[in-house]
């Protein structure tokens, strides 16, 4: 399509002479600008897909794909419904539990918490808290005074293994003076870093019968928690479960529970592609003013090659590898520099936070202790295919203003 003589035209024109400086330095405003609008766009998307990605995985390790609820507050043959749920095919594992509100105390240090009975093998199949642990072992846990904390709560409230944590519920026992709150103190045998600040500051776990003692629940478990082989494809599942069932239970899988949260991150995540997609247009249209002042600055050299027997479509072909060439380029650069940024995103934010002694990525207000980044193939091609194509639709109209040049004109004025 680009014979030998319109490529080395076209990059004659490329490398400016003394006289012609600004049009290049214009050129290679836009090329830096392309350049950094698809690396920003990589960066952010990866970032964000990172983040929905730990967040739903963590988040689903430790609430599970479904819960299984009773029709009532609690399921009474708790081992049969999780036996018959177990049969289901794409079920992996479920496990019984007592799930309840309670205030956390411990010397000075009270917080609302969520405490949570599991037998000691349902817990060790929880990875995320039992391949976590950063004290103590999950061997101890089974007592009728045992618990396992998080890492977060620990510090805040100074615990350590063999230290005691006080429980205290409301849902006491009612007497003449009242309901009293019901108060038991539990040996800490486990800590666990679950890697989001949530659970590690308010998630405490009991023996399931320790639970159900407290809570004055015997016999009996608040839901069983059930993990899937395919969490991204837990509706059909969540049905076949409720036909086993035959309406004996309530079902609830986690685009029902969380619909609202991952709904916004998707929104927020389109609109951040829409938002730093302008960077690149504006980028583009510096591509169209550099290549307009090119066209009018070689307007004699135009007059020329059209003289010499050039065609139109020779002399427009010309300046689309000189448009093309700036947004190529541009575009595999920001493309290389935005890769590398995000396989090194973590050290780089480590690095900031040491040059300016702030904290970049609050976990408490983003969940996760790490800055994620995932890069989705799929997603860095339609980045570079929408980058080439503006600015392939950037170079047209000059292009075409160049070929339309009258020679007569052009050299008359000259």
């Amino acid at each position: 399509m680009f014979g030998p003589f319109e490529r080395m035209i076209a990059g004659r024109y490329l490398r400016a002479r003394r006289g012609e400086r600004f049009v290049s330095i214009i050129a290679i405003f836009s090329l830096v600008g392309i350049a950094l609008g698809v690396a920003t766009l990589i960066i952010v998307m990866s970032v964000m897909n990172g983040f929905k990605a730990d967040l739903l995985g963590r988040i689903l390790g430790l609430n599970g794909d479904l819960s299984v609820y009773g029709l009532s507050r609690t399921i009474s043959d708790y081992d049969a419904v999780a036996g018959r749920v177990r049969a289901v095919p794409g079920v992996v594992s479920a496990a019984p539990l007592v799930e309840s509100q309670v205030l956390l105390n411990s010397g000075s240090y009270n917080a609302g918490g969520l405490v949570r009975g599991m037998t000691r093998a349902d817990l060790v199949g929880l990875h995320e808290v039992s391949d976590n642990l950063v004290a103590g072992s999950l061997d101890d846990f089974g007592g009728d005074d045992t618990i396992v904390v998080g890492t977060t709560l620990a510090e805040r409230a100074g615990l350590t293994v063999g230290g005691r944590l006080t429980l205290v519920s409301p849902q006491g026992a009612a007497t003449a003076f009242g309901t009293m709150p019901r108060v038991r103190a539990y040996r800490v045998v486990a800590i666990f870093d679950a890697g989001v600040s949530d659970y590690n500051s308010s998630y405490v776990f009991l023996p399931l019968h320790a639970a159900q003692v407290y809570f004055q629940l015997p016999g009996q478990v608040t839901q069983i928690q059930v993990m899937t082989k395919d969490a991204e494809n837990v509706i059909p599942i969540r049905t076949a479960i409720e036909k086993a069932m035959d309406g004996e239970v309530r079902v609830m899988d986690w685009t029902q529970s969380n619909n609202a949260f991952f709904g916004a991150v998707q929104v927020e995540q389109n609109v951040m592609f829409l938002i730093l997609t302008l960077i690149i247009l504006v980028a583009a249209f510096n591509v169209i003013s550099s290549l307009i002042m090119m066209v009018k600055d070689k307007s004699a050299d135009i007059a020329v090659l059209r003289t010499l027997g050039a065609t139109r479509g020779a002399i427009m072909r010309i300046f689309l590898m000189c448009g093309a060439s700036v947004g190529v380029t541009g575009t595999f650069a920001g493309t290389a520099l935005g890769i590398v940024f995000c396989l090194n995103i973590e050290r780089i934010r480590q690095l900031l936070q040491r040059m300016t002694g702030t904290d970049l990525f609050n976990a408490e207000v983003y969940y996760l202790e790490h800055l994620p980044a995932k890069l989705v193939w799929s997603q860095v091609i339609e980045v570079i295919a929408m980058a080439l194509v503006l600015s392939l639709l950037a170079t047209l109209y000059p292009s075409w203003r160049a070929a339309k040049t009258d020679p007569v004109e052009a050299l008359r004025h000259e």
